[in-house]
């Protein structure tokens, strides 16, 4: 009988663990030999030589591997990345060394183990609405567009009359909508600020008529503290802020007087990127961190790659392509490609004509770890998240006569 092969992907200690049950192996050895199925590849960046030699000595002692730049052999590299190499298990042994080397080698040992811990996933996260909570990871949430803007790029002027507004709103949540975000300012591209002043007035009656008929929590899309506090007061609770923090000093102590959720997106006035998937995991680390001293407890935050802000059509892209990645920072992914133009420059279309690439990206964004999607056509997209749940996350057997 000639034995087959055939290759698995074990993406995390969990599947390791289900392939290791499933050959037969017993529980201690299950439990010994997962960590030993998962490779993981870590990036750190601005190493100093002398902590870049130690690094690849110790790797290379637990039996992986770290690459380094070519100059830290001949000392003309003042700084170095390193990429490390290994499998969990050659990472316990690894960061255990470490924490006995000096350089301030023993603090990066605990960040490495919070990464690698934060990319198996933590599962469930439970956000406070003020009252109301939102599960995520259990199934992917949806979260309704409504824009009250004469210039949004792809609905401005649509919802403008309360009426209309609520009614889209309420049809959103029909349709299964988990949250409305409620704003006042286009982001589109060259667009225009709008003060303060002027986004309270579009959002306030919108607001007043959401907040008493829409049972799902209302988040507002917003990244000034003035704004942010009025509809905070007007029953909003969700402050979803597209500068994650750093646009207006009063944001974060809005936040946290509030005691509400907030999505922390990347944002930037350039592409001109060195490390891209670097770059965005270290702004948004430092939003995390603004929040967490200004009193906003990080079980309250979400994360945003913020796909068509500060990156080109081919950045948005591989920031989709690589998603994962940003598992590392241990917060829930929000993604917000709904009819956004990396698509219309793929499929030449404009926003109207773009609902099957967004059901794409959509996907692929599920696929890779994504806990909300930020979209205009709800009903269709909660279907294809319906299904990219059922193939990433399982789902009990189908209703009776379906097949």
């Amino acid at each position: 009988m000639a034995i087959e092969v055939h290759g698995l992907a074990a993406a995390d200690l969990a599947a390791a663990r289900r392939e290791l049950a499933a050959v037969g192996a017993s529980p201690p050895g299950v439990r010994l030999m997962a960590p030993k199925a998962v490779h993981r590849l870590i990036k750190l960046s601005g190493v100093d030589p002398r902590q870049a030699t130690v690094i690849k000595q110790e790797m290379l002692a637990a039996g992986g591997d770290a690459a380094t730049h070519r100059g830290v052999l001949d000392g003309s590299a003042a700084t170095s990345d390193c990429l490390l190499m290994g499998t969990l298990r050659q990472y316990e042994l690894f960061c255990a060394k470490l924490r006995m080397q000096p350089f301030g080698l023993a603090g990066l040992s605990d960040r490495i183990r919070e990464v690698l811990d934060n990319m198996e996933g933590t599962g469930v996260f439970r956000l406070n609405c003020r009252g109301r909570e939102l599960v995520l990871g259990e199934r992917t949430l949806v979260m309704g567009i409504l824009n009250v803007t004469p210039d949004s790029f792809s609905d401005g002027g649509r919802y403008l009359d309360p009426r209309q507004a609520l009614d889209h709103a309420l049809a959103m949540v029909e349709d299964g909508a988990d949250i409305i975000d409620l704003g006042g300012e286009s982001t589109r591209p060259g667009h225009r600020p709008v003060e303060a002043a002027e986004q309270i007035r579009r959002i306030m009656p919108v607001l007043e008529q959401l907040r008493d008929r829409v049972p799902v929590p209302v988040s507002v899309d917003t990244s000034n503290a003035a704004v942010a506090r009025a509809a905070l007061e007007a029953g909003a609770s969700i402050v979803n802020d597209q500068w994650a923090l750093t646009a207006d000093e009063e944001m974060a102590g809005v936040v946290a007087a509030y005691g509400v959720p907030v999505v922390l997106m990347h944002n930037g006035s350039g592409t001109g990127y060195r490390d891209l998937m670097g770059e965005i995991a270290a702004f948004l680390r430092r939003s995390i961190d603004l929040g967490v001293r200004a009193g906003i407890s990080p079980e309250q935050m979400v994360i945003d790659p913020g796909f068509g802000f500060g990156k080109t059509p081919a950045q948005n892209l591989a920031v989709l392509a690589r998603l994962r990645e940003l598992a590392g920072l241990g917060r829930p992914i929000l993604v917000g490609t709904s009819r956004k133009s990396m698509i219309g420059k793929v499929l030449d279309l404009p926003p109207g004509e773009r609902v099957e690439g967004t059901a794409a990206t959509v996907a692929l964004a599920v696929a890779a770890g994504a806990a909300v999607v930020r979209v205009h056509d709800v009903r269709q997209m909660v279907r294809v998240a319906r299904m990219t749940d059922a193939v990433v996350r399982g789902v009990p057997d189908p209703p009776s006569g379906l097949a």
